[in-house]
């Protein structure tokens, strides 16, 4: 295995799909040490690569993230601190931009909530108003050839509807079991949207992950075909709510509760489509020199079973149950797997990664939050050197190797945590270490400025 930096023919070049899943907890996986969630494709899969036991979303709700993937910066430098809020620029740049440029074929499935869809009808949060028409914007305007996505979230089964009537034990406002025939339902009000038109209703039935990766598989033999790499973005629904389970899926549960069923059906139902996915790429002689990136936009839901482990928090929180999420790599022709590795990475990294990996220069000098983290993967003994910053409402927090400095008051007080050392969080060691407190503290304000002068235009 090279441990050097990557030369890589044009013949050689990696596929690349980077898979993130929505609201999954750092415990809601077999290859982390969940004995009651069944997630074997995963496990197996984690297992040929490198699973990171310290891997962040950039913030800990999902929009945010999601624009960290596409552009390696912090969402507040564009505009988006929250779900719903803001869009993903045109100024900036996509990592599906620049690949596309490099003759790859580029595909984005699944959840976007970057941006609305349509001006022409009502559609999930945003969609259809015309006070968020300045906030339309789809992935072909980003760098993608083709797409198939919901503005935001969907039932993870039947995407399209939810019933009227609920058994006992389920709720509108946790999940439900799929709608049986005969029952009373009605409309999500939400559309799947392929290019710039809805995909007919009554074509989209059962799992909600299958349906991705109903489109995905086309997208790759399509891409076989022109003899071209492909790039695709693969973001499920599952496990955010509505939680929708299939009958089948909740059987594999049946002695737990009816919310436990719904929620590790759900992830179950995700887990048998990535291994799916894994063995057509297998079958198509791919799996070799497809690198395939797994991770979740941020920590589990409250009142959920999902769980974020031994970690302090949960979803909106930037202490680690609110940002560390189940995450793994694989690429095979140049990682060796069964290996796990504790050094910081996050959802930045992704773009600044893949381009030095395929020796793409990036194209100006904005300031880019993400680095390379392949020659930390290759070189475990290694340390981060370049911290991490997060906001999220009121919080701001900064991440170095070791340590955490954080504020739940928009930097009125600190608490400062040893990671290595207490990973839960349970010691706040501020007052025995207030030099180094101050320090992380004015690098933490140095960068604060740095993201306000891009969120004022500054970069474009």
């Amino acid at each position: 295995m090279s441990t050097t930096k990557f030369v890589i023919s044009a013949k050689e070049r990696p596929n690349i799909i980077l898979i993130m899943t929505d609201d999954q907890g750092w415990f809601d996986a077999g290859f982390n040490g969940n004995k009651m969630i069944q997630t074997p494709n995963l496990d197996a899969l984690a297992q040929q690569g490198v699973i990171f036991d310290r891997f962040y979303s950039a913030s800990s709700v999902c929009s945010p993230t999601r624009a960290s993937v596409m552009t390696g910066r912090n969402p507040n430098r564009m505009g988006i601190p929250s779900a719903n809020t803001g869009h993903l620029k045109l100024e900036e740049i996509t990592i599906a931009e620049l690949l596309r440029k490099e003759g790859y074929a580029t595909g984005h499935f699944g959840k976007w909530h970057l941006g609305t869809l349509t001006k022409k009808v009502k559609d999930a949060n945003r969609g259809g108003k015309e006070k968020h028409f300045e906030h339309f914007t789809i992935p072909s305007m980003h760098g993608y050839d083709e797409f198939f996505c919901t503005e935001s979230k969907v039932p993870t089964y039947d995407p399209m509807i939810y019933p009227t009537t609920f058994k006992e034990g389920e709720s509108k406002k946790y999940g439900w079991t799929a709608v049986a025939k005969g029952e009373r339902s009605e409309a999500y009000n939400t559309f799947y949207w392929v290019d710039n038109e809805q995909k007919a209703s009554n074509d989209l039935s059962g799992d909600d992950t299958k349906l991705i990766v109903d489109q995905v598989i086309p997208f790759i033999h399509q891409s076989v075909s022109n003899k071209k790499p492909f790039f695709t973005t693969v973001w499920p629904h599952t496990p955010h709510l509505p939680v929708v389970t299939s009958e089948y899926y909740k059987n594999k549960y049946a002695h737990l509760s009816n919310k436990e069923q719904l929620y590790y059906g759900c992830i179950t139902a995700l887990d048998e489509q990535v291994g799916r996915l894994w063995q057509e790429l297998k079958e198509l002689g791919l799996a070799e020199n497809t690198m395939i990136w797994f991770c979740s936009d941020n920590g589990p839901e409250n009142g959920t079973p999902g769980s974020a482990g031994k970690f302090r928090a949960r979803k909106r929180s930037l202490y680690e149950g609110g940002l560390r999420t189940p995450a793994f790599v694989v690429w095979k022709k140049e990682l060796a797997g069964n290996q796990r590795l504790d050094f910081p990475a996050y959802t930045s990294d992704y773009m600044p990664t893949i381009l030095n990996i395929l020796n793409i220069e990036y194209p100006d000098n904005r300031p880019v939050d993400g680095m390379d983290i392949m020659p930390l993967i290759q070189h475990s003994s290694m340390q981060r050197e370049k911290p991490m910053g997060f906001q999220f409402n009121n919080r701001i927090s900064w991440v170095t190797h070791q340590y955490k400095l954080i504020s739940e008051d928009a930097g009125k007080t600190f608490e400062l945590y040893d990671l290595i050392n207490d990973e839960k969080e349970q010691n706040n060691i501020i007052q025995n270490n207030s030099e180094l407190a101050q320090h992380m503290k004015e690098d933490l304000l140095e960068w604060k400025k740095s993201v306000s002068h891009s969120l004022n235009g500054n970069d474009y």
